[in-house]
This record gives structure tokens, C-alpha cells and sequence, in this order.
């Protein structure tokens, strides 16, 4: 889970230099495609893809949908929202998947967590409210971020549904399945910004974005993800999701694109408290 929030993180400032010049449905359609070849691979290289996998394939199409949905609402969030901001708003999904965990599987939030998760929220409020307590009162939200909050739900729900979906597939097996659900769903729902593209013409951050969320944020961080919410409770999972501003600021500072606000960064050392409280035992 450590690897998986610095490998996420690096999609938000490449997202967010991509989506001027491409439609997040017909990008991901491709990524998601490429992302299932790879991890394809890697499973008939391991478990294999044994045809007994695959029964009620209903649940990789859930599955596949609800990551898709996640990943149009972050690159259409990514439009208007800044990249350290929408990372602060996915540090919100541990909360919202102690819910759904509770709901679904009955896993129960200890008062440790419950503080952590409190922690953890208060800091993604600062730094998505830029440390203005005005527009916080008011919950003044960018558009860009009230997309991707959408996204967010998404991913809370995944997490949790992966262990009651799971029916013993190796998670590389089960990762490929979602991803070609996934890719099913947005071909399908994307196929006209597909066909409008032109591929030929687009410039080669674009191509950049592709292969990195193709390769890290998508192949790498989904088979992690598998990993880690077959043998941790929900929200433990997700905690780590609390260090992606972090790893956000230096990636846009290794990228060139600076470093926000002191203030602000107040608020992202609240998120790195909620995991240190998380992960102590």
C-alpha cells in the first residue's frame, strides 16, 4: 500500500497535463485495455486463466464499472481542480470505506481508527479549502473536485467489495478480469470520443500519461490493491491513501510545477498523522 499511494500519486499532475488534449473516456478505454494485456500476461505466466476464475462474471463487470467510473471522474476533475487538491480530496475515501465496510462485511471502525479517519478528513478539508476557513464554512467546492468526489465514492465502494466478491481467484487472475470488464464498459460508453480522436495528433504528454497510469497506476496499483484488501480491513487499506498529497507535492515539484502554499501544507501533515496513527499498534 506504500508503493501503491506514491505510484497513484504520479497520475494527478501527468492527469492533469494530459486532459486538455484528449477525453478522459476514450484515454482510459485505452488504458484499461493495455493495463489488462499486462496483467494478462502476468497471470497465464502464473496462476493461469483456468475457466472455473471466471464464474459469475457479473462481478468483474461491477467491478470493472465502478473503477471506471472513478478513473472518467478524476481526469474530468482534473480539468478544473488542482492536482494537490484532488489528492487531498481521495485522502476522504478511507471514511467513506469504513462506512461501506461496516455495511458490507461488518467490519468494525475501533476508536483509534475513528480518530485517524476524524484526523485524516480534517486535514484533506484544509488542504481542498486552501486553509480558508470562510469557503469552508461555506463549503465552497470547485467544480473539478465535486466531479471527482463522485469518483471517490467509487473507489470507496471497490475496496470493500473485493474481499465479498472474491471467491478465491489469485489476485492477478481477479485484477484481469476487472480490467477487462472495465475496458467492456468504457469502449462501449466511450466508443464516439474514441472514434472523434485523433490519435495521430496527440502531443506526447498524452502518451507519457498513458503509458504511466497504463503501466504503475493501473496494472501495478490495481494487482497491490488486490493484494492488500485480501489480508487488511477496508479502511486500513485506504489509510495509506493519506501520504498521496505528499507524494503529489513532489511529484509536481519534480515535474516543475512548484510547490503550493505554506499553509496548506498544515493541512497535509494532519494526513500523514491520521496514518501514523492508523499503523502504530
Amino acid at each position: 500500500m506504500l508503493a501503491f499511494s506514491a505510484l497513484v500519486a504520479g497520475s494527478f499532475p501527468l492527469a492533469a497535463m494530459a486532459v486538455p488534449f484528449v477525453s478522459p473516456a476514450a484515454l482510459n478505454a485505452l488504458r484499461f485495455l493495455l493495463a489488462a494485456a499486462l496483467v494478462g500476461a502476468a497471470a497465464l505466466a502464473g496462476p493461469g486463466l483456468q475457466r472455473g476464475y471466471f464464474r459469475a462474471p457479473w462481478r468483474y463487470l461491477l467491478l470493472g464499472g465502478i473503477f471506471a467510473i472513478y478513473f472518467v471522474m478524476m481526469f474530468e476533475g482534473l480539468k478544473t481542480a488542482d492536482p494537490v487538491s484532488a489528492s487531498s480530496m481521495f485522502t476522504l475515501v478511507p471514511l467513506m470505506a469504513a462506512v461501506v465496510g461496516w455495511v458490507l462485511l461488518r467490519q468494525v471502525t475501533t476508536p483509534r481508527m475513528a480518530l485517524a479517519l476524524a484526523i485524516g478528513a480534517a486535514g484533506a478539508l484544509w488542504v481542498i479549502f486552501r486553509a480558508d476557513v470562510g469557503a469552508l464554512m461555506q463549503f465552497q467546492i470547485g467544480p473539478g473536485e465535486r466531479i471527482y468526489f463522485i469518483g471517490c465514492i467509487a473507489h470507496a465502494i471497490y475496496a470493500p467489495l473485493v474481499p465479498k466478491l472474491n471467491r478465491g481467484e489469485p489476485p492477478v487472475v481477479f485484477t484481469f478480469g476487472m480490467l477487462v470488464a472495465g475496458a467492456v464498459v468504457l469502449g462501449t460508453w466511450g466508443m464516439p470520443q474514441i472514434l472523434a480522436t485523433d490519435w495521430a495528433q496527440l502531443p506526447a504528454i498524452v502518451w507519457i500519461t498513458l503509458a504511466y497510469t497504463t503501466i504503475c497506476a493501473s496494472a501495478m496499483t490495481f494487482v497491490l490493491l488486490q493484494y492488500a484488501a485480501m489480508r487488511l480491513p477496508s479502511a486500513k487499506v485506504m489509510a495509506y491513501t493519506y501520504l498521496t498529497p505528499s507524494w503529489v507535492i513532489l511529484w509536481q515539484a519534480a515535474l516543475g510545477r512548484g510547490f503550493p502554499p505554506v499553509m496548506i501544507l498544515g493541512g497535509v501533515a494532519l494526513t500523514i498523522l491520521a496514518l501514523v496513527i492508523l499503523l502504530k499498534d
